[in-house]
């Protein structure tokens, strides 16, 4: 399929998501819900652009998320912060420019950890990338202020911009995010900057040997990686309207980044998509509980215990995802 008649598919998809939604969606736990399965999108197709992709483990998803967060949040102080010091008055800032701000920020955060970590490999990657969110949190924990570990309360506008509730606005702009995330995976994909990023997955000094510029393909892949998640982290501030270092840091962002794409199938664009519909929509109902059959319920605290298990028998029985499963099932009907 063409590029430009992907993106078109996917963009018709978003807005008719969108519409339908609008018309006929009343209950607002809906798109408190949907927003969280949109976000884990947006988070683990970042993560595999560089995880997946190009074979890098990434622990630090938290510090990405939370810079784009904490961005935001500065932004929100901003007007205040100016006409407090210089006696000027300047608008709000809206939350699509508070965006675009958290992915620049993040994104040129995976510029310079990149530079600095990517010449480790293996584990010394991942841990290195451990200690990256561990210096961050430290960072805002002592930064007064955006609240430190006290945290910041940020008031959402009266009004949304489309109408509506201001959760259906959230709900909108991250959509739009997903859209965006998935149309740039799959373009990475299906173009040489892929092709470049697999040979690194497969065998890195073989692709040095033959002249890939591993370092910059690998640069490449962690400023967008990290931009991605910037921009999915941004408009939490308004989606929990308290923020502080412990929800911003939540240990679940860094396990579902990684385990949505390796439940999915962490080759392709469309194995993350997989992956964080069907453990986000499972750690959803999970979250506010539900019955089965009138007599099992599972309790809210187990999410984590849910992809952990997945996680486990997806490693053992299928580790190349559901994509893997559905690519070996084709193989064998066609032999």
């Amino acid at each position: 399929m063409r590029p430009w008649l992907f993106w078109l598919i996917i963009v018709a998809v978003g807005l008719a998501f969108i519409a339908v939604s609008r018309l006929y969606l009343t209950n607002e736990y809906f798109y408190f819900a949907g927003y969280v399965v949109l976000e884990y999108i947006v988070l683990s197709t970042a993560w595999n652009i560089l995880g997946g992709y190009t074979g890098y483990t990434n622990f630090g998803t938290g510090a990405f998320f939370a810079s784009g967060a904490y961005s935001s949040a500065v932004l929100h102080k901003l007007p205040a912060l100016v006409h407090s010091t210089f006696a000027l008055t300047i608008p709000p800032i809206p939350l699509p420019v508070m965006i675009f701000v958290g992915g620049i920020v993040s994104g040129a955060m995976g510029l310079g950890t990149g530079y600095l970590t990517l010449r480790l490999r293996g584990v010394f990657f991942a841990i290195a990338t451990l200690a990256l969110s561990i210096v961050v949190q430290t960072l805002i924990v002592n930064w007064d202020f955006v609240g430190g570990s006290r945290g910041i309360y940020v008031i959402r506008p009266a009004n949304a911009p489309l109408g509506g509730g201001y959760i259906q606005y959230l709900f909108t702009l991250m959509t739009v995010l997903a859209v965006v995330a998935v149309g740039i995976a799959r373009s990475i994909e299906q173009s040489r900057l892929g092709l470049g990023l697999a040979t690194i997955r497969d065998d890195e000094l073989a692709a040095e040997a033959s002249g890939v510029p591993t370092l910059r393909l690998k640069l490449v892949a962690t400023t967008i990686s990290g931009a991605l998640m910037g921009m999915a982290g941004a408009p939490l501030p308004y989606y929990v309207t308290y923020l502080d270092p412990t929800s911003s840091f939540n240990l679940a962002y860094a396990v579902n980044a990684v385990a949505m794409p390796v439940i999915g199938g962490m080759t392709s664009w469309i194995g993350p998509l997989i992956g964080a519909i069907l453990l986000g929509t499972i750690q959803q109902l999970g979250s506010v509980g539900f019955f089965l059959e009138g007599f099992f319920r599972i309790p809210p605290t187990v999410n984590l215990l849910i992809v952990g298990v997945l996680l486990i028998v997806f490693v053992i029985i299928a580790p190349n995802g559901i994509v893997g499963l559905v690519q070996s099932w084709r193989r064998k009907r066609e032999a």
